[in-house]
């Protein structure tokens, strides 16, 4: 028990490090929770003009969803938790970005670190989500739009490409992601959502 409360927690604190926050201190930029969408995200960090604070934004945020499953599955291997910590393990991850403990539970819409997630969880499933929010993002210019789409796909490749509770771990994200982007999707019905890259 001990081990698998350990394992949950240590994923929570990982996702509660906002490298949007970090990445705009870094470079001198004004917190992104106070322009834009308000949002402590990579898109909202690209709406500073600052590509490379943007990028690293992005990364950081996926490779802390990553590493949280990562480290999950090794103490799996070490002392034989469940597929299930290691499912609530992914969430427990994406939670911690979107209500981080370090910032106020003020955090992002978590597209970035629920790729993480999903690669540690089955890089099938994350390239293929990526390949969809790529697509969508290029195409229409609009990446709520994208990162909604790949969104309402994972749960369904989950369903057919992963162990069942690993899977059902995989709809709790898409569900929270898609409560966090309401927003978007009230503005994405309006026709008044902002473009990729557009200035606050």
């Amino acid at each position: 028990m001990f081990v698998n409360v350990s394992t949950v927690l240590m994923a929570y604190l990982l996702g509660s490090l906002s490298f949007a926050v970090m990445v705009s201190k870094w470079f001198g930029m004004a917190d992104p929770r106070t322009y834009g969408s308000g949002n402590p995200g990579a898109t909202n960090v690209l709406r500073s003009g600052k590509k490379a604070a943007a990028a690293l934004t992005l990364l950081g945020d996926a490779l802390k969803g990553l590493l949280a499953v990562w480290l999950a599955r090794v103490l799996q291997t070490r002392f034989g938790l469940e597929d299930g910590v290691v499912g609530m393990a992914a969430v427990a991850a994406l939670v911690g970005h979107m209500w981080p403990l370090f910032f106020g539970f003020k955090g992002g819409k978590g597209v970035a670190t629920a790729v993480g997630v999903l690669l540690g969880l089955s890089w099938p499933v994350a390239l293929i989500c990526a390949a969809v929010w790529l697509v969508m993002a290029f195409g229409f210019k609009v990446s709520s739009l994208a990162a909604l789409a790949a969104t309402l796909l994972s749960p369904v490749l989950a369903y057919f490409m992963m162990p069942a509770p690993l899977a059902w771990a995989v709809l709790v994200i898409a569900v929270l992601v898609i409560v966090r982007h309401k927003s978007n999707i009230r503005k994405l019905l309006a026709g008044k959502e902002d473009k990729i890259g557009g200035r606050p």
